[in-house]
């Protein structure tokens, strides 16, 4: 497994997300073939997220990562499911169960991922099971994206809106110069808990105007001197490690206009002036391309092999402070 493909999520185990009232009193969040429509959940008053740590393993797989705080590294991880919440006030909440089975094929854990914050004290009916849609709404949280209203640069040195971009125009690229776009995805988001968008504000990163972004995403910067102790000058540092509540912060609430661009390689342009990543595609993210696309770049994945620049990613150790933007703001100023 390579780190390039490695993403943590914040979990919940099984046993806090029970069952308060209906068919299964009492029991912990399961399969979904154990499961029974308006079952009411609650999570549990004590209960505390954990960080489980995944990556893309043989065959498509999804595996845990090493330095995982939950699960055992090496183990499977399957999408058993996308279930649908309701709370009393009506509001909407999307869960992936998250199924970790060992060397053997038995079942060692089983995870919630919320797709909007979960909250105690507060009941969940679960009012739908989509069992074909799970990898899908999981391969849609972990892509690159970037907003409605990003400025890319093209291949001349113009910058155009990423919703008038089409398939085949010619983009700069950081490693392998004017390219063509290959797709072009485009999805709207609710904007809610850990996968609401990333604004970096004009100024923050020595960009011009605002550019608004997935977490998930990379950006790259150039440092004049390494300040950061990474052991280089070019680092990657993804966009949710850099929310500082200022400068960079993280906007809940509402919807999101997400648009994906695909290259036959995985590629650095530049967005608002910032040197950030496109989609690559792993057994993550594969999901959302088209189904002929989808197969076209399964049987090995070209150009999406890790790149060279993809060992630059920086720990989040090194920018966990609330200073890291403006110190590589300054690290990168010409």
């Amino acid at each position: 497994m390579t780190d390039a493909f490695i993403q943590i999520l914040t979990v919940y185990r099984a046993v806090d997300f029970s069952v308060v009232s209906g068919a299964n009193l009492g029991d912990a969040m399961s399969f979904a073939d154990e499961l029974d429509l308006d079952d009411v959940y609650e999570l549990g008053q004590r209960a505390e997220p954990a960080r489980l740590s995944v990556g893309a393993g043989q065959a498509g797989a999804l595996t845990i990562a090493g330095g995982s705080a939950a699960g055992r590294e090496g183990h499977l991880v399957h999408l058993d499911a996308c279930l649908i919440m309701m709370t009393a006030n009506g509001t909407i909440t999307e869960l992936l169960v998250m199924v970790e089975v060992d060397a053997a094929g038995d079942v060692d854990a089983i995870y919630v991922l919320p797709l909007a914050r979960l909250m105690p004290r507060t009941e969940y009916t679960l009012v739908g099971i989509d069992r074909s849609g799970a990898r899908t709404r999981f391969a849609e949280a972990a892509c690159v994206s970037f907003s409605r209203g990003t400025r890319v640069t093209l291949a001349s040195g113009a910058q155009s809106l990423i919703e008038d971009l089409v398939i085949g125009d010619v983009i700069l690229t950081r490693d392998d110069g004017p390219r063509p776009v290959r797709w072009i995805g485009a999805a709207t988001a609710r904007a809610v808990g850990d996968f609401a968008p990333i604004r970096i504000r004009a100024g923050a990163l020595n960009n011009e105007a605002d550019l608004v972004i997935s977490p998930e995403s990379r950006l790259f910067i150039y440092q004049r001197s390494d300040a950061l102790g990474a052991g280089r000058r070019e680092v990657l540092v993804r966009a949710r490690h850099l929310v500082n509540g200022a400068s960079i912060v993280q906007e809940r609430g509402g919807f999101v206009d997400y648009f994906q661009l695909l290259f036959d390689r995985h590629q650095i342009i530049y967005a608002e002036g910032i040197a950030a990543e496109t989609m690559l595609v792993d057994p993550r993210t594969q999901s959302v391309l088209p189904r002929d696309l989808r197969d076209a770049m399964s049987r090995p994945l070209p150009g999406h092999a890790p790149r060279p620049h993809l060992d630059f990613e920086v720990q989040p150790r090194l920018v966990d402070r609330p200073d890291a933007a403006e110190i590589l703001r300054r690290a990168s100023s010409r």
